[in-house]
Order: structure tokens, then C-alpha cells, then sequence
């Protein structure tokens, strides 16, 4: 009992002194005058430090994390270089988009020349993948009555984007006119609509275009591929004659070549028309009306 009264007597100074106030006076050395006094303990002292401190580090942080100064701090990058890494990444991806439009377009060129198609990839089964907004229209608009037809026809069956005509971007004209011996069928991988001619027959260019391809060809006799707006391309096969050659222009409605009876594969006077939207191939009696 003596040693805890002894311990309890040490203590109590040491508490007592830690909270004791103390009495702070600024006096004037000449006149003794009292100037200013603080009452303050060593408690208070604590607490200012203490809050002192976390103001300092509080600020620190807000003026590191929300100023240019966080640019300083070794490791960090700048501001302007993360813009520039996040441009630079658009960018990328961008071309990315681009290079691989390119290469199915390369390749829908390459399947048009020889035939060989790869159906699961190129056909309407991926119809998400053929799908611009295109509006095929008739080219033959005789009668006043046929006026109302082809208005129902145009809405209800060949806009790709129902009910909203603001979006029509494209129109195509019908390669030539004649019955259709054989459909798109990619069962059969037929991948094309063969039109039944009359020798010399006018074919004609479906859209505005550039000529990327006017050769012979074993297979397809005279072969003439004209590349359109909005990743369109077409492909006529089996001509006579063709009336323009690589590199020229064309214009909707153009005749570009005769219909006629040429290559290994044909199997009489006739058109083999091809249509092919961002590298995929497509059926022609979809877009446009024969």
C-alpha cells in the first residue's frame, strides 16, 4: 500500500505539470509595460504541433495532387504526354479499323477474281457486317400510278433503315435489265445474281466509281470491277466487250461493258453481278431491283 501511494504520488506531479497553464507576457524592456500575454500548456502545445502538421501535409497533397507541380515528382508523367498517349491510342485503334477494312477489302477483290469465297465469313450470314445505309431505287419510272408502287416498294423493302429517309446516303442503279437465270445462293455458294442478256447487251455501272480492275480472265472472260462510295464494290463477269479500262471514271448509269458469252464458267449470253459492301459479299436483289 506505501509503494502505490509512493507510485501514485509520482505520477500526479507529472499529469498535474502537463496540464498546468502557463502564463506567456511580452513586456516592454524600457517602461516594463505589459505588452501581450498567452496562457498556454504543454497540452495545447501538443495540439497546435499536431495540427500544424496535418495542415501542412493535408495542403501538400492537395497542391501535389491538383497543380501542374505533381509533373516534378520523378516518375509521374505530364499531363500533356497522357493527352498525347491517349490521342496516340485513338489513333492506333483508328487504324487498326482501318487496316483491317482494308485487308477484307483486298480480299473481297481477291475472292471476285478467283471465285474462291469463304461463305461463312463473306455471306448474308453476318448480315451486321453488310449493312450501310443504302436505298436502292428503280431506274425505270414510267406511269403516273407506278409513282405510289415504288414509294411502298422503296420504304417496306429496300431501305436498309426503315422510316427514316434523312439517312439515305446512296442510290444504285440496276446493272442491266433481264430475267434472273440464277439467285444468290450461298447454299450453292453461288455468291452473285446472273441477269439474262441478249448479245451486246449495255451494262451499265451501278453507282459512281473508279475502274480498279478490266482484264480477261480465263474462268470469267472479260471481267470489269468498279470500286464505289462507302466500301462498294461490283463486279460484272462474263462480257463481251468491256468499253472502259482501269483507272477511268464512271458514272451511275454508264455503260461500261457488253453482255456476252465469255470464259470457261459461262454458260451463255449473260451478265454475273456481284456486290460486295465492306468486304463482305452481299445479295444484289436486296439493294436493287432487277
Amino acid at each position: 500500500m506505501f509503494e502505490m501511494a509512493n507510485e501514485k504520488k509520482k505520477k500526479q506531479p507529472w499529469i498535474q505539470n502537463f496540464l498546468n497553464r502557463y502564463r506567456v507576457v511580452i513586456i516592454n524592456e524600457t517602461t516594463f509595460e505589459e505588452k501581450f500575454f498567452l496562457k498556454i500548456s504543454q497540452f495545447n502545445i501538443i495540439v497546435l504541433v499536431t495540427f500544424f502538421i496535418a495542415l501542412i501535409v493535408i495542403g501538400s497533397f492537395f497542391l501535389v495532387a491538383y497543380t501542374p507541380l505533381k509533373e516534378f515528382i520523378p516518375g509521374y508523367t505530364s499531363l500533356s504526354i497522357r493527352k498525347e498517349a491517349i490521342r496516340n491510342a485513338f489513333y492506333i485503334d483508328s487504324l487498326s479499323v482501318e487496316f483491317q477494312k482494308q485487308g477484307r477489302f483486298i480480299q473481297s477483290i481477291k475472292s471476285a477474281l478467283t471465285g474462291e469465297i469463304d461463305w461463312e465469313e463473306n455471306s448474308l450470314l453476318n448480315p451486321k457486317n453488310a449493312s450501310p445505309d443504302l436505298l436502292i431505287s428503280d431506274n425505270v419510272m414510267i406511269e403516273a400510278d407506278s409513282l405510289l408502287r415504288l414509294e411502298v416498294i422503296q420504304e417496306d423493302k429496300y431501305n436498309v433503315i426503315p422510316n427514316d429517309l434523312n439517312n439515305v446516303k446512296y442510290l444504285l442503279y440496276s446493272p442491266a435489265k433481264g430475267p434472273i437465270s440464277q439467285n444468290y445462293d450461298v447454299d450453292k455458294k453461288h455468291f452473285a445474281v446472273d441477269i439474262v442478256l441478249e448479245e451486246n447487251a449495255p451494262v451499265m455501272a451501278v453507282a459512281n466509281g473508279t475502274v480498279i480492275f478490266a482484264e480477261w480472265t480465263a474462268e470469267t472472260g472479260h471481267v470489269i470491277i468498279v470500286k464505289h462510295d462507302y466500301g462498294l464494290l461490283s463486279v460484272y463477269k462474263h462480257n463481251s466487250y468491256l468499253e472502259k479500262s482501269q483507272g477511268e471514271l464512271v458514272k451511275v448509269g454508264e455503260v461500261i461493258a457488253k453482255a456476252g458469252n465469255t470464259g470457261e464458267f459461262s454458260t451463255g449470253w449473260h451478265l454475273h453481278f456481284e456486290l460486295w459492301i465492306n468486304g463482305y459479299s452481299v445479295d444484289p436483289t436486296n439493294y436493287i431491283e432487277f
